[in-house]
């Protein structure tokens, strides 16, 4: 998966806390957009009253579990990830508008072409997650996770289409696919039934009241 916004966002100081703040956020992902444009040649209608309302219920939803991300922080980070790209495909507001028969292609980036051809936006909405996912990880811990190979497969990208269209929350599962973990596809939208924190819950004396939640 190509992601030079990663580099652009990994920049922005505090960016953690910066992309909770609607400004932030719909200023970043704009910049996402035109940077796929760019690098690729598809360009994209944005609502934003669409993308104001995945903010706002992205962060509702984020809110009720973040007492999580003292059990996990680096997992967290991934999880709350996972939320925006379900608000994003849920809500919407990204459009191809042209560009598909005239994208730029290369022998470098021909594997993700692909993948953009076959869905756009939710290779914007995607691409946007883990760019955040990889540089808020960087400033966080120095280090940002591996991207599998199955998100350069195209049999999985109809897969995720299939299933995330009509249930979003599985786009969280997806996600995680995709940085190499194991998804959890019955609750994907659960803090505490996360691999991650039931072993960091498992380990933790102050973990039971959260573990009954």
């Amino acid at each position: 998966m190509d992601l030079p916004f990663r580099h652009e966002l990994a920049l922005m100081p505090d960016l953690r806390h910066r992309l909770r703040q609607l400004r932030w956020f719909r200023a970043t992902f704009r910049s996402s957009a035109k940077v796929v444009s760019e690098t690729f040649g598809v360009r994209f209608e944005i609502d934003e009253a669409k993308l104001t309302r995945a903010f706002l219920d992205w962060i509702e939803v984020m809110e009720a579990q973040k007492r999580f991300a003292d059990v996990d922080r680096a997992d967290f980070i991934v999880f709350a990830a996972g939320l925006v790209l379900r608000e994003l495909i849920r809500q919407a507001p990204a459009r191809e508008v042209s560009g598909l028969k005239e994208m730029i292609e290369t022998e470098a980036n021909a594997g993700t072409a692909e993948i953009v051809r076959f869905w756009p936006e939710g290779f914007l909405y995607t691409n946007y997650c883990v760019s955040a996912i990889l540089a808020v990880h960087e400033q966080e811990f120095g280090a940002a996770p591996s991207i599998d190979k199955c998100a350069d497969d195209l049999r999985t990208w109809w897969s995720y289409r299939e299933n995330a269209t009509e249930m979003p929350a599985y786009a969280v599962a997806f996600l995680d696919r995709f940085l190499g973990a194991e998804p959890n596809w019955l609750t994907p939208d659960r803090a505490q039934s996360r691999q991650a924190m039931q072993r960091a819950l498992g380990s933790s004396p102050v973990s039971e009241a959260l573990r009954q939640l």
